[in-house]
């Protein structure tokens, strides 16, 4: 979803009276409305792997006097095409994919060799057929709720009168993109040591690997669980950098501006590279990377256990 920012930065660009509506899961709702190019986030409350066609076709229905001009579709699936057509929005523009033709009207080829990067995919979209590729991607950028922040200091007794590090060591995919949990327990050490704080961010499923990383450390705040994505984006915006695998959270930290270091394992840097120009990458490119599994499949995750957290320290302190 950040990603798909960088496609409505390139719609305004293009045409600047545009309205940009997106239809999204409810997630992501609160993190479209921190996207100032975005007029309304309209919810899609079907599952991932759901059909929902009764409900794809009230919504729709819900949207025809509208009269949309365009719809994009990023997905290439069969269902995320229904919406646009039922809706009747004149033109339907989405790549070639699961037998949608007559749902979209505007069907493009994708050059997976010319478009390498997800957000290249996206921006091209917006484009007319004919422009030259890959196109230039902007740079996603979110809005901060300062007073959203002052009150999340206040509510979790954060210190920000130091310096910050922002840890996010979660990757929904697997552990085949997780830095080790030891690694970043060595690496807040490591910064404490230098009178800095982290604050490690994750959903609550992360809860108790951020406890891990905090055992022991008073210089360690655990906030997994502890705040919504909005909260999360406030409060990264406060950190001086961030260390990070190659997760949704990391493209937040990017949006916010911060220093990022993405740490990349079984996944591809030139695939989804961290979207800033503030950022360092972490990649070892073994010979056997990148492989895209959620487990290592030879069992040593050597792509990531051989980025030592004295490596990181020294990019943190390389200022």
């Amino acid at each position: 979803m950040v990603m798909a920012q960088s496609l409505f930065i390139t719609l305004k660009k293009e045409y600047p009276q545009s309205q940009i509506d997106v239809v999204a899961p409810a997630w992501s709702v609160p993190l479209l409305k921190r996207m100032p190019e975005v007029h309304q986030a309209i919810e899609l409350p079907v599952g991932h792997k759901q059909l929902g066609l009764l409900t794809r076709y009230q919504i729709g229905k819900s949207l025809r006097p509208r009269q949309y001009d365009r719809a994009i579709v990023t997905p290439r699936s069969f269902k995320s095409a229904l919406i646009p057509f039922f809706a009747r929005a004149k033109t339907r523009t989405g790549y070639r994919g699961e037998m949608r033709f007559g749902l979209l009207n505007d069907i493009r080829p994708l050059d997976k060799a010319i478009l390498k990067q997800t957000v290249q995919r996206y921006v091209a979209l917006g484009l007319p057929a004919n422009t030259p590729l890959p196109p230039d991607v902007p740079l996603p950028i979110l809005n901060i709720d300062t007073e959203n922040q002052k009150q999340l200091v206040d509510k979790l007794s954060l210190e920000v009168d130091r310096p910050i590090v922002g840890f996010m060591p979660g990757a929904e995919y697997g552990p085949a993109k997780q830095w080790p949990v030891e690694c970043f327990q060595e690496l807040a050490g490591l910064l404490a040591n230098e009178n800095i704080n982290v604050w490690v961010f994750g959903s609550e499923k992360e809860k108790e690997l951020g406890a891990n990383i905090a055992s022991g450390n008073p210089n360690v705040s655990n906030l997994c669980g502890k705040t919504s994505l909005t909260d999360a984006i406030d409060l990264l915006s406060l950190t001086r950098d961030t260390v990070t695998n190659d997760s949704g959270l990391m493209h937040i930290g990017c949006a916010t501006g911060r220093r990022v270091i993405a740490i990349y394992g079984s996944s591809n840097p030139d695939y989804t590279p961290p979207l800033s120009n503030n950022a360092i990458i972490m990649y070892k490119g073994l010979e056997c990377s990148p492989c895209f599994k959620r487990v290592c499949p030879y069992g040593h995750t050597d792509c990531l256990n051989t980025i030592s957290a004295s490596d990181v320290f020294s990019e943190i302190m390389n200022i």
